[in-house]
Parts: C-alpha cells; structure tokens; sequence
C-alpha cells in the first residue's frame, strides 16, 4: 500500500465550555456579548465567522487569558441589510421581528423613504409599523399635507402610530406594540428615534453607561445599534443609526413588485407572468392605477424604487 498523502488539518473543535449570549453593540472588531444573566462582555470573535451584528445569537468561551471570544454564531432568523459606500452589503441588525420605520413633521416627513423600509419589509417577511413622531409640531396645513399619506397606508393594511415625547401622546400605544417583540428602530436622523427609546426605557441611559464602560471607552456613540430590553424582559428594541438614503441590498426587480402589497390583487392578471407593470401590454396593475384603484403615488414611488435597483449607480 502506498503512503496516504497528508490532507489538510481539520480544524480544532470548538471549545466544550462555550456560554450562550447575544450580541448588543459593535465597535470595529469589538463586541459587547450580553449572556444570559445579563451581564456584559467585551469580545472579539473568531475570523471565519464573518461581521457579527447586534442581535446576533452566539456561542463564547473565556481563553487562558481571560478573554471572551465568539466561536459561533447562530443561523439568522432574519437581517437588515443595506449597501456599504462601494455596493457590499451591510448588515444593520439580525433576528428581529418588527421594522418600527419612525418618521416626523421635521425633518419633513419622507414617503418616499417610508415605501423602501416597507420594501425591505416585505420581502424579508418582518411585520413593519409607521411612527410618526414629534405630532407636537404639526399645524393645521402640515395635518393636512400628511393625513391623506398616513391614511394611504392605513387603508394597505399599515399600523401607523403617531407620538409626541413631549407631551407622551401615543407613547403607550407604541409600548403596547412592541411587547414579545425584537424591534429595530429605523429612520433619518433628526426624527427622535433615541429620544423615543428613552421615553419607552426608562433605564436607557444606564444602560448605555453600560455597554459604553464594557467598550472601555467610556462615551456613547451614535454611529453602531444599540440593543436595549423592555421592562420585565417583554421584548427588546434596537435603535439603529440614521440611515439617510436606503438602498435595497440583494433585491430582484420581481421582488420590489411583490414589496407593494397592493398589487398582489391585480398582478395575477397581467397578460404576461414577468410583468414589471411599466410598458407591458396588458398589465392590470397599471389599469388599476388608471381606474384610481391604485394609488399613483405609490406606483410612482414604485417605479422609483424599481429603476434604484435595476440601475444601483445612477
């Protein structure tokens, strides 16, 4: 018998006494690991696995040294997902449940960019939710311009909540919404994001002490998620960093159709199976915008969004 040629070493077992935790905050190569009894830990994690994520379900074990590393992560339930400044995708956020997309009188209020979240919503099969925050700032003219937006996506089947931190209207709807939930809050920066986690967790603030000491740098920063538990543990919420411009990572031209849940009724019926409902002949999803059972706000806010994906640097 010949020599058996030497094959590539396998890779060492994991080690046997790895701990459960949950990934709350990220700063460069640095993790904050929540276990199970809610204490945090500053980490680094193996190469192979990847960019890790608040929200990220984890195994980790503490080496000789006494530092915690991430051997493992868990498959993902779900993830939020953007393109970087060169086109990669960026994951914002994993394994959550529910997209609260917070928007506001100012800066002005933006459907366009409420229509992307309800895309990526859509597709990735995570229930969305509307705030328009900061109701305190409307009068009767700025009433009047977003009713009939918020109504349009009420009447879509949209849970639309609107709150004000300054005078607590609608605070405990929103609460009561977010319960056995893991929530991440999305939106411009500006809206009141931040300000509505600390109306929502009174401990908020220490709880940012926290994850900042565990950082070893002692500040806050706005630039990562941040992964925060409701009272008694009914839930958590992640409050993302403001995201400007959302491009749809990954998405198929097919898929942006199917992220407007209105033309699930019509498009069965276009005369051709891979209708985009632009030009095509036949499309009863374009005759409906016609006959005024669509909205033609939100078909042209499709079309917008359509040409975004097939063209991703115009």
């Amino acid at each position: 018998m010949g020599r058996r040629k030497p094959g590539k070493p396998r890779p060492a077992p994991p080690p046997a006494n790895l701990v459960p935790g949950r990934v709350v905050a990220r700063f460069g190569a640095r993790l904050i690991v929540e276990d199970e009894k809610g204490r945090l830990h500053r980490c680094t994690s193996r190469r192979k696995l990847g960019d890790l994520v608040c929200g990220d379900n984890v195994q980790w074990h503490t080496d000789e040294q006494g530092d915690c590393i991430v051997q493992v992560r868990e498959p993902r339930r779900s993830e939020l997902a953007r393109p970087d400044s060169h086109g990669r995708k960026k994951v914002i956020a994993a394994n959550i449940d529910q997209i609260l997309i917070v928007t506001s009188p100012r800066p002005a209020f933006s459907p366009g960019l409420v229509d992307r979240y309800l895309v990526a919503a859509e597709v990735l099969g995570i229930e969305p939710v509307i705030v328009l925050n900061k109701i305190d700032l409307l009068d009767t003219a700025a009433r009047g311009e977003l009713d009939p937006l918020l109504d349009e996506y009420r009447r879509l089947g949209y849970a639309v909540i609107e709150t004000s931190v300054k005078n607590g209207e609608g605070i405990a709807d929103l609460e009561t919404r977010l319960q056995e939930h893991t929530s991440i809050f999305v939106g411009q920066s500006g809206v009141g994001k931040s300000s509505l986690i600390n109306a929502l967790l009174p401990d908020a603030e220490a709880r940012i002490g926290e994850i900042s000491e565990a950082t070893g740098k002692g500040t806050h920063t706005t630039t990562t998620a941040w992964l925060y538990h409701l009272p008694h543990d009914h839930g958590a919420v992640i409050d993302s960093p403001g995201i400007r411009e959302f491009g749809l990572w990954n998405i198929e031209p097919h898929q942006v159709a199917a992220g407007f849940r209105e033309f699930r009724e019509y498009a069965p019926a276009c005369r051709f199976r891979d209708c985009l409902h632009r030009k095509e002949p036949g499309c009863a999803v374009r005759e409906a915008v016609e006959e005024g059972r669509i909205s033609r706000r939100r078909y042209e806010s499709y079309l917008r969004i359509l040409a975004s994906v097939e063209n991703p640097d115009l």
